[in-house]
């Protein structure tokens, strides 16, 4: 398959959320079967004693029979956690100047190392 073909079946939709040292790409993949799911994915950046960057990578899959679950529990989880401390951050590392930045749908490109998570084969689904 050539990359370009590759490219197109990746980039469905996508959204990327800059948070900090984090970032999470929220992406809109199709299986074999040409279904749509959901994949976030949480990169976080690190610095190397020589100064150079390299980023660590977690990321989940979210099937369409798991939204209304998915989003039942972390709608319910925000609202107990904003109802417990209010939505004032409480850390000594926080940065008060911090301001999250939201960018649009296409392709989303990022320099990072070999990813050191394990990516699950849709061959068995």
């Amino acid at each position: 398959m050539s990359d370009k073909g590759l490219m197109e079946k990746e980039e469905i939709f996508s959204k990327v959320l800059r948070a900090g040292r984090r970032t999470y790409f929220f992406d809109v993949r199709a299986t074999r079967a040409n279904d749509y799911y959901l994949t976030i994915t949480e990169s976080k950046k690190f610095t190397n004693d020589d100064g150079s960057f390299y980023y660590k990578k977690h990321k989940i899959y979210l099937y369409k029979e798991d939204f209304a679950g998915f989003a039942e529990i972390l709608q319910e989880m925000t609202d107990f956690i904003l109802d417990e401390k209010g939505e004032e951050v409480i850390s000594e590392r926080h940065q008060k100047d911090f301001k999250p930045s939201y960018e649009g749908t296409g392709a989303v490109e990022a320099k990072t190392a070999p990813e050191n998570f394990t990516d699950v084969s849709f061959d068995d689904i």
